[in-house]
């Protein structure tokens, strides 16, 4: 992979383990900064559901990262193409159901990484 795609797959991989921080972790402190728009009472009967998307957020960044370890170029590219799609899939799915600033945040720099690894 070209230098640039991995760091791109690196930058992404670190944004989705911060997710499955906060999502996991931190969801009724930095969850509220992040989701301003869900009611603050929510935030505590939603703590499974958003640990269950943080959990999900970190098989996404560890498939990521695992591009890194897989000494065969055409292997690498393609596990690294699958995780990325899964992202914008991800990132569509969540700018269409909650909000469009997710395309911008999840989906827009996994199209970018994607471009930039199939060039």
């Amino acid at each position: 992979m070209e230098i640039a795609a991995k760091i791109l797959i690196g930058l992404i991989a670190l944004e989705h383990f911060y997710f499955l921080y906060f999502e996991m972790f931190a969801w009724e402190t930095i969850g509220k900064k992040t989701f301003k728009s869900l009611p603050e009472h929510l935030f505590k009967p939603t703590k499974g559901l958003a640990a269950n998307q943080g959990l999900y957020n970190g098989f996404l960044a560890s498939g990521l990262i695992w591009t890194f370890f897989i000494s065969d170029v055409i292997w690498s590219k393609n596990i690294a193409l699958f995780f990325l799609i899964c992202v914008v899939v991800a990132g569509v799915y969540g700018a269409i159901s909650v909000s469009k600033k997710i395309f911008f945040v999840q989906a827009l720099p996994a199209i970018l990484a994607i471009i930039s690894l199939m060039s």
